[in-house]
């Protein structure tokens, strides 16, 4: 039975097998590098974090103890956690965190330290953080998260232990949300659907009507793009879209935050904190606001998401292949997509989204890039009419 830090990870039995295998044998010593990888939404950092906390608990992972409740929460002050708001993961940050991870650990027994963003290290950044990984030291754990082996340079994944994780299946995200939100399971199923597997999308599209709301905003301006004047007017919209959603996002993580944080250090949510807890507050206050500064491109990216589903879907129909939609309940603005344009026109407004993506991490500029996307859903739609 998996230790119940693990227990909001769906379908990584194999990992999790291994992983709690791992903490059972810390006595015996534990590897000094690992690597998650997997797509978006297979769970990479909480994977990291319950790790984590399977390790610094004396019972491998209760869920219940100031340990695992101050990791769970991203408190730990032995648990180092690396997550840019930047395009690029830069040479001091890495730095710096070697430096850190050299110290003695403070009220755990290992030093940790989770890089979310593996992938976006430079070969110089990567080149700086092999060499704490060839002479590790002594009780430092280092957990590296990325989307694939290959984001990584060789020699840093020759010196990690990899587990590979998966999506898990809309039944499998519903029953989640179904149990522990206790959401209605219509509502579950449809908001899995939606978020395409993904969990924490899918949460927030079955907790809040807002969420549900923009995304139905974002499908209609997709849907109704038929002209320049319309693509520009879409494009202004969809980053109005965004920075409500990056907003209520923030809101709602920065406060469900400090109260797991408050509730790991037995205070009630509304308790004054004391003097002593104060830096700890203090310091998650800095963490959230430098996350906050990238929440915009994460908005813009969940945009990018579900203009993907979409034209998926009108791809799907396309070529006959009689698989479930994503948008069933856009059924007739999908069904006039498929007859305006080809096949072919889908696939390369698909390629588009990727390409938007990478320019956005080219620091582009979030109109421009939005408005060259919509231009170009007319395009292709031309082309094919």
């Amino acid at each position: 039975m998996a230790s119940a830090v693990f227990d909001e990870l769906l379908g990584q039995p194999e990992a999790i097998e291994q992983l709690q295998r791992a903490a059972l044998a810390k006595a015996t010593g534990v590897h000094h590098a690992w690597l998650f990888t997997g797509p978006a939404g297979s769970g990479r950092s909480l994977l990291a974090r319950s790790f984590s906390a399977a390790l610094q608990c004396d019972s491998n992972g209760c869920g219940s103890c100031q340990q695992c409740s101050l990791v769970m929460a991203g408190a730990h002050p032995d648990v180092l956690t690396l997550a840019t708001e930047r395009v690029v993961i830069s040479i001091d940050e890495v730095r710096d965190l070697v430096q850190k991870s050299a110290m003695n650990s403070t009220i755990g027994e290992y030093r940790i330290v989770i890089i979310e963003d593996s992938d976006r290290m430079a070969e110089r950044t990567s080149n700086v953080l092999l060499k704490a990984l060839e002479e590790p030291q002594d009780k430092t754990i280092w957990i590296l998260c990325a989307p694939s082996v290959s984001d990584l340079l060789p020699t840093i994944r020759s010196r990690t232990r990899n587990l590979l994780l998966r999506l898990p299946s809309v039944d499998e995200v519903a029953e989640l949300l179904v149990q522990r939100d206790k959401v209605d399971r219509e509502l579950a199923l449809k908001s899995a659907r939606q978020a395409q597997n993904h969990v924490g999308m899918a949460r927030r599209l079955a907790i809040s009507q807002d969420a549900r709301s923009r995304r139905a905003e974002t499908l209609r301006e997709i849907a109704g793009i038929t002209n320049l004047s319309k693509a520009m007017l879409a494009a202004e919209k969809l980053l109005g879209v965004a920075k409500r959603d990056a907003e209520a996002l923030a809101l709602e993580r920065d406060k469900s935050e400090k109260e797991r944080l408050m509730l790991a250090y037995g205070l009630a949510v509304d308790e004054r904190i004391p003097p002593n807890l104060r830096s700890a507050f203090k310091d998650l206050e800095e963490n959230q606001k430098r996350r906050n500064t990238r929440a915009l491109r994460d908005g813009i990216d969940r945009i990018f998401t579900d203009a993907e589903s979409f034209y998926r879907d009108v791809l799907s129909l396309q070529l006959e292949a009689n698989s479930p939609l994503i948008n069933e309940e856009m059924a007739q603005e999908l069904q006039l997509r498929q007859l305006g344009t080809s096949a072919t026109a889908s696939i390369a407004v698909l390629d588009a989204i990727a390409l938007s993506r990478k320019r956005l991490a080219s620091n582009a500029r979030d109109l421009l890039v939005l408005e060259s996307l919509c231009t170009t859903m007319i395009l292709r739609q031309d082309v094919a009419a």
